[in-house]
């Protein structure tokens, strides 16, 4: 079951609640927004590797930006970047209405991003309280428009016999792990607002970032190293939609300014087997192609006793059940309306790989 909703824990916002037009019939100023040099932008997710590309292109602008994060110390993604960092928490609401106070627009990109967690309740508390938190710091704010990082996790593949575009919600009952309701909960969320409270936002949903700054690296980015190590010699049958981060990033500030309020945009790449995927990173490393397709049942078990391991490790297990039940399905996207209406545009998704698997090389990370 889904984990329940939890009220806000502070009053709702003194704007006048209203009720949304429909996006296509909004006035032009309303429906679009320009990033101008000097503009006062708050980015949460900075530390991360989508949030930190984020960053890199907003300051590219010449934007003056303010990062938050949760620590003292500069994340190593933002080392270097001319920007401003304001310290807070997506679970500390304080800290959300004090960083957003004098900010004109706001990129909301962090998020709890694991597919396996000991209490699946702390995805909850970062990805949907968290997010309600900050939709209502921001309109307390007065921030004047938003783009919301989703995920296409939001989106319904199963049964798909083409690429899934926007149109194909999920219902949080429908989601598979934690992860996935969690951001899909959020996402209803945001729209509720946008609809309730005239909160001024856009919604994103990016398929599957790939290439350089994955420091953490997120799951994806694991899969790639240790594929690039030789560490995967047999797959699933299954597919993703590869992007290249930074061309994910351009989609976000693309949003801002050309998205219509209440909408959302598929952020994607290239559809990949994931056997395509690693006979490519194979190809960039000088290493054999894996060929054994692995059946899902067996391994089943064998996930059940990685997660209870990791329950007394605390590391995040290398197979899951939630993962396998996810590889069931070809995860493949259409950017078509991105495209459209945004402008958007996604280089080859070899270019990706082959960018992640320098980065990995130049620090250390690949022998």
């Amino acid at each position: 079951m889904p984990p329940p909703s939890r009220p806000p824990p502070f009053p709702p916002p003194r704007r006048r609640t209203q009720t949304l037009p429909d996006a296509s019939v909004l006035p032009q100023s309303a429906a679009t927004a320009t990033l101008r040099p000097g503009d006062a932008v708050l980015l949460t997710g900075g530390s991360g590797f989508l949030g930190s590309a984020v960053a890199r292109r907003l300051l590219a602008r010449g934007v003056r930006l303010r990062a938050l994060i949760r620590g003292t110390a500069t994340p190593p993604n933002l080392e270097g970047l001319d920007l401003e960092t304001a310290r807070g928490d997506l679970t500390d609401p304080a800290s959300l209405c004090a960083a957003a106070q004098g900010q004109r627009y706001l990129f909301h990109v962090a998020a709890d991003y694991r597919l396996w967690a000991p209490d699946p309740d702390d995805l909850a508390r970062v990805n949907l309280d968290g997010t309600r938190a900050l939709m209502r710091a921001a309109l307390e704010a007065g921030i004047e428009r938003i783009v919301h990082t989703s995920s296409v996790a939001t989106l319904k593949v199963a049964g798909a016999t083409a690429p899934v575009d926007e149109t194909a919600t999920a219902r949080p009952e429908d989601a598979i792990g934690a992860y996935k309701r969690s951001k899909t909960l959020a996402e209803r969320a945001v729209e509720e607002m946008v609809a309730r409270d005239g909160l001024p936002a856009v919604v994103v949903n990016p398929s599957t970032p790939i290439g350089p700054r994955d420091v953490k690296p997120t799951p994806t980015g694991r899969m790639v190293l240790d594929a690039a190590r030789g560490k995967i010699p047999a797959f699933v049958d299954t597919g993703l939609n590869l992007a290249h981060v930074d061309d994910i990033a351009e989609g976000h500030l693309l949003a801002l300014e050309r998205g219509r309020i209440g909408e959302r945009y598929i952020l994607g790449g290239e559809d990949m087997t994931l056997r395509a995927i690693l006979a490519e990173i194979a190809r960039l490393t000088g290493r054999r192609p894996p060929t054994i397709t692995l059946p899902r049942a067996p391994l089943m078990p064998l996930a059940a006793a990685m997660e209870a391991v990791a329950r007394f490790t605390g590391r995040e297990p290398l197979l899951t059940r939630d993962g396998l039940r996810m590889s069931r399905h070809r995860m493949f996207f259409t950017s078509a309306k991105a495209q459209r209406d945004l402008g958007y545009r996604a280089r080859p998704a070899r270019e990706a790989l082959a960018d992640a698997v320098a980065w990995f090389r130049a620090t250390g990370r690949l022998a």
